[in-house]
This record gives C-alpha cells, sequence and structure tokens, in this order.
C-alpha cells in the first residue's frame, strides 16, 4: 500500500484531490503531495567481546519480536542525531556510530495499512549511560554472531539483512 492510498481530500483546504501513482495534487489550492519511504535511523551497538545488542519490541507491529534498537527519524532530522537520539530513548545509553552499515528498504504494519521504510543502520559503540530497555522495548539482550535468533523470532526483513551485513564485515 503507499501511503497516498485511501486519500480523497486536501489537508490544507479540503476539495477533492485528484491520486495518481505517488502523487496527489489539489487544483483549488495547488498543493501537491508525494508518497515517499519514512526514513529510520538504527544502531547495533557492539560490546568488545564482539556481540550485538538487540532490543524485544514491546509493541506492535511484531511485538515480541527482536530488533536493532532505533526508530523514525523527526522531521527536519539528521539521521545521526536521530540515532542518537533513538539509542538513548531505547536504550539508556549515548553511542557513537563506528561504520555504517547500509540503507535496507523494508515496511512497517501490518497487510494494507503498511508504509513503506527507509532504513539507515550503523554499528555503534555505547560512550556512556546505564544500559536499561526503555520507551517501546520490553527487553535487550548481547547476542553472539553465532548465537543471533532465527528468522523467524526477528521482527523485520531489514534486520535480518542488517545482521548478515554486519557478519560479513570483520570487526575494526
Amino acid at each position: 500500500m503507499g501511503v497516498l492510498q485511501g486519500w480523497r481530500v486536501c489537508p490544507r483546504c479540503g476539495s477533492d484531490l485528484e491520486v495518481e501513482g505517488g502523487t496527489a495534487s489539489c487544483e483549488v489550492c495547488g498543493s501537491r503531495f508525494y508518497a515517499s519511504s519514512f526514513p529510520t535511523a538504527s544502531g547495533l551497538l557492539v560490546d568488545d567481546a564482539g556481540r550485538a545488542l538487540l532490543s524485544r519490541r514491546g509493541v506492535d507491529p511484531r511485538g515480541g519480536k527482536w530488533d536493532i534498537p532505533g526508530g523514525f527519524l523527526e522531521e527536519g532530522e539528521h539521521p545521526l542525531d536521530g540515532l542518537r537520539r533513538e539509542l538513548h530513548e531505547e536504550t539508556g545509553l549515548d553511542v557513537e556510530p563506528v561504520r555504517y552499515l547500509g540503507a535496507f528498504m523494508d515496511a512497517y504494519g501490518e497487510d494494507e495499512r503498511a508504509i513503506a521504510t527507509l532504513n539507515l543502520m550503523w554499528v555503534v559503540r555505547a560512550n556512556r549511560g546505564e544500559l536499561k530497555a526503555a520507551d517501546d522495548v520490553d527487553e535487550l539482550r548481547w547476542f553472539a554472531p553465532d548465537e543471533l535468533p532465527a528468522r523467524s523470532e526477528l521482527a523485520f526483513e531489514c534486520i535480518e539483512q542488517a545482521l548478515d551485513a554486519w557478519r560479513r564485515v570483520p570487526p575494526g
């Protein structure tokens, strides 16, 4: 489902919208709206023993599944600022990026309500704080590379892709 699916009325002036593909246009006020993937920033925290910290989701979608700490960027927020904010909110730690893992496409939500996401992910190191599950996280757990949860236990396909990318590149 595209983010504009179901849009019928202009949110600015209340007139009828013309929706075609990934664009919604209002002939009355001239507004144009574009569908796009929602950006996220996430950080795979790795300790000195080479273990990765995963978070168990406390909310839907896919509550109870394992995830990499992170979340949606706020409007106008730089991805690295969003990365630091989200990791602090979910883990209590202040982090710094070590290396960029990549950009991974996915969907957030279920069925026709799912939205497309652009997931920017980094390997990060903690520089201060006290580790504690918070915000929408029920549990935090360290996993060695050969002890990671099975695919069926991961919240999103992009988590599996990011973990694969992390395992392919040696630390350092």
